[in-house]
């Protein structure tokens, strides 16, 4: 099996129908072989892979019904052009077949080109996006930060448990519009275009802004 290293020319996608945003935090149940193997070649080399939205298709790979006049003998899967690098933390093999992975979010990225292996793997030749600069939490974007700050202080003290089930993890940067604007985008229960949107705006105050124009829609923040 191939083990060389997997650079940003032939970075292995994984589509989701969800948004992975910088900092953010992905727990993964992987029972595909393109998956697996694309897994197992990311751990060998500390290399990432890219998470991007689904917009056609299913996550796991269909089969064309035997009438389906199609030459390519699988469902046709489509999705986004802009992503998220994401780098494994833990890899756990004990259930034969299944593998639970916990994966972080590091850099977006823009895909230039495609290429869809014979086991059904996605790779792309991608262009990395500029981080975040880090942006202070302004006055007027104050309430956003309280609410969420409030959201997991309440969860300490009546449902820890619940803390292990949210997609962020220490440290938290409390005082940055980026990191506080993807947290509260991986938890809102916005439409997965919004959240795509929200993940190409280069501008991190504005996604905040955005963020807590819809935290007022929803009454959570005053």
């Amino acid at each position: 099996m191939d083990t060389a290293p997997l650079g940003l020319q032939q970075l292995p996608l994984f589509p989701l129908k969800a948004v992975l945003y910088p900092g953010g935090w992905l727990p993964l149940r992987i029972f595909e072989l393109r998956y697996l193997d694309m897994i197992g070649r990311c751990q060998r080399n500390n290399a990432p892979f890219g998470v991007v939205l689904l917009t056609e298709g299913e996550e796991v790979r269909q089969a064309l019904d035997p009438a389906e006049p199609r030459a390519a003998g699988f469902a046709r899967e489509s999705f986004a052009k802009v992503g998220t690098l994401a780098h494994i933390h833990t890899l756990d093999k004990s259930q034969p077949g299944v593998w639970a992975v916990d994966c972080s979010g590091r850099q977006r990225f823009e895909i230039q080109s495609t290429q869809q292996l014979p086991h059904g793997l996605w790779t792309a030749d991608v262009r990395l996006l500029e981080s975040d600069a880090p942006v202070a939490v302004s006055e007027h974007l104050m309430p956003a930060r309280d609410a969420l700050q409030l959201l997991l202080d309440n969860l300490r003290k009546h449902q820890p448990q619940a803390l292990d089930q949210l997609p962020l993890r220490e440290p938290f940067d409390w005082n940055d519009c980026g990191w506080l604007a993807n947290r509260w985008l991986e938890l809102l229960p916005l439409p997965l275009e919004m959240k795509q949107q929200m993940l190409t705006l280069d501008n991190p105050m504005l996604r905040l802004e955005l963020v807590a124009d819809q935290l007022e829609r929803m009454g959570v923040q005053n």
